[in-house]
């Protein structure tokens, strides 16, 4: 397992984040921005994240919510108690960022929508995250991302690329919260910069089906300009023991394929000789491949390929990738612990010269940073326990965890 970075700071010391999301996209977001540095505060309602129950758990805690909050303090209200709307609104003034991810009205409901908070704060970066966007005739929708692939259109493109399937594909990984937790982080980046540059901070909507759509990029333009065929899909080549992709994707990588399989004669001939020809002959082209790699091993024809400058790749599982020296040898993951001992969590794909981005090494308790949070903001102790025995704020220790 890699050692922990060195000590160094972070670009968004200082930042205050106060943190209204819940299950993936929003917490994507708002765990990049703790791992730059910034104090992201977890507002959780008294159950906690819905994520906390999620596996893989040990010992009652999940490694599932771990990924996604590590590095985030939390904040467990009842946000029906008056007093701890209130307390939401005290700790926005002293913030630079709010993230939500409710449907959109709940946090207007709440009295806690953009025109209210930056009348508190005219800095403040508000991000709302959101499956349709904050209006239109959509936007009251409830989404999670399966239900995006399916409105978006990524569901039936990617099974127009299939042969012999009718039925769209099962999907697993919930590409929409990812990409639209990733984009709300680069949105932020630019809001908090024009704050910086101005003193005025800015609202931001971020529609999930949006970034769905806009991830789309060549099937966007062939749905306006049909194409005459299909274009030639990068397929799995067989060998003697499993699969491997290669991706003659230039007609230089072409003609070193061609080289590599020990047919030269491909470069001349006429069905592959132009990227063109190339279109029209894909299955042919796809077919010669895979006779040459009957006799070979995945790994045999991966060195020979790449060894010859023809991008390819056997096909691994996570946790054989998680090993591979462009993973395990970059530093891309990072070893952390929550109460039932040590596990390891991705870093942030981009790296800086001069100042960290990893995953912290912390996992937030349910409410466990509420006392500290509340004497910040000058509250005594009665008033403390006044809120508690009100059950606008809620908190527990460790061992309640499990």
């Amino acid at each position: 397992m890699p050692q922990t970075p060195p000590d160094r700071p972070g670009i968004l010391d200082g930042v205050r984040v106060i943190d209204f999301t819940a299950m993936m996209s929003g917490p994507y977001a708002t765990r990049l921005l703790a791992d730059m540095g910034a104090e992201v505060i977890k507002i959780e309602p008294p159950e906690g994240d819905h994520i906390r129950s999620r596996p893989p758990r040990r010992e009652g805690h999940s490694t599932y919510f771990a990924q996604l909050n590590c590095g985030k303090k939390s904040l467990a209200l009842d946000l029906k108690k008056k007093s701890a709307v209130a307390l939401v609104k005290q700790l926005v003034a002293t913030a630079d960022v709010l993230v939500e991810n409710y449907r959109p009205g709940v946090m207007q409901r709440l009295g806690l929508d953009y025109a209210t908070l930056s009348a508190l704060n005219p800095k403040l970066v508000y991000c709302s995250i959101s499956g349709f966007g904050q209006t239109g005739e959509w936007a009251g929708r409830s989404a999670y991302a399966p239900v995006l692939h399916a409105a978006c259109g990524f569901d039936l493109a990617n099974l127009g690329y299939q042969d012999g399937i009718e039925r769209p594909l099962k999907n697993g990984i919930f590409i929409a919260d990812v990409l639209g937790g990733s984009l709300a982080f680069g949105a932020i980046q630019a809001a908090l910069l024009r704050a910086a540059r101005t003193g005025q901070g800015d609202q931001v909507d971020l529609s999930l089906m949006d970034a769905m759509v806009g991830m789309l990029v060549y099937e966007c333009q062939e749905a306006q300009f049909p194409a005459e065929r299909r274009r030639p899909l990068y397929q799995p080549t067989k060998a003697s023991d499993g699969f491997l992709l290669i991706a003659p994707v230039s007609q230089n990588n072409f003609e070193a394929m061609a080289r590599v399989a020990g047919h030269p004669e491909w470069i001349a001939d006429p069905r592959f000789a132009t990227i063109h020809a190339r279109e029209h002959h894909w299955g042919e082209l796809m077919a010669l491949l895979d006779d040459w790699a009957a006799s070979r091993t995945a790994a045999q024809c991966e060195e020979a390929m790449n060894a010859g400058g023809v991008p390819s790749s056997r096909y691994f599982n996570i946790r054989e990738a998680m090993q591979l020296p462009p993973v395990a040898g970059r530093g891309a993951l990072q070893t952390i612990h929550d109460g039932a001992g040590a596990f390891q969590v991705p870093n942030p794909a981009f790296r800086f010269h001069h100042t960290a981005a990893h995953a912290r090494d912390s996992v937030p308790e349910l409410g466990a940073d509420g006392p500290a949070l509340l004497q910040s903001l000058g509250l005594g102790e009665a008033e403390i326990e006044a809120l508690c025995a009100e059950g606008a704020v809620h908190w527990c220790a460790p061992a309640e965890q499990a």
